[in-house]
C-alpha cells in the first residue's frame, strides 16, 4: 500500500463516519454487521470495535448497543420476542464488569455470558479462548 492508497482509505473512512452520523440523525435504523466473513474480521471481537466506531461517528452508547440488539430484532420482525430484555422474551445476555453506557469500550469487560440458557463465567470463556488459540497454532 502506498501513501496515496493510505490517504484515500483515510478519506473514505472519514466520509463513512459522517454518513453514519447523518443516517442516525435522519432516523435510519442501523444494524451492526462486523460478524461477516471478511479478511481480518474476527466475529465477536470485531463487534466491540464496531460499537466503538459507531459512538465515534456520533451515536450514543445506547444507540450503538441497539444496533446489535434491538434494531436487528425489529428488522427481522422479531422485536416482540427478542432484542430487548423484558419478561417473556428470549435473550442471550452479556454480563459486564463496567457500564457500557458510560464508555462503550466497557462491552469488552465481560464477566459472564448467558447463551441458550447456559451460564459461562469468565474462567469458562478464557478456557474456550485458550482452546481456540491452541487450534490456531497447529
Amino acid at each position: 500500500m502506498n501513501r496515496d492508497d493510505f490517504d484515500l482509505r483515510e478519506t473514505l473512512f472519514a466520509h463513512s463516519m459522517r454518513v453514519v452520523a447523518q443516517m442516525q440523525s435522519s432516523g435510519v435504523s442501523i444494524l451492526a454487521g462486523t460478524d461477516s466473513a471478511a479478511p481480518y474480521v474476527i466475529p465477536g471481537f470485531a463487534l466491540h470495535q464496531e460499537l466503538a466506531l459507531l459512538v465515534k461517528a456520533g451515536l450514543s452508547p445506547m444507540q450503538a448497543l441497539q444496533t446489535a440488539t434491538k434494531n436487528p430484532a425489529d428488522f427481522f420482525g422479531q422485536g416482540k420476542v427478542q432484542g430487548t430484555i423484558e419478561p417473556g422474551k428470549a435473550a442471550d445476555l452479556l454480563l459486564l464488569d463496567a457500564n457500557p453506557l458510560e464508555d462503550i469500550r466497557n462491552t469488552q469487560k465481560i464477566l459472564a455470558v448467558v447463551a441458550d440458557g447456559r451460564l459461562s463465567r469468565r474462567a469458562d470463556l478464557d478456557q474456550l479462548l485458550a482452546g481456540v488459540e491452541r487450534l490456531n497454532q497447529r
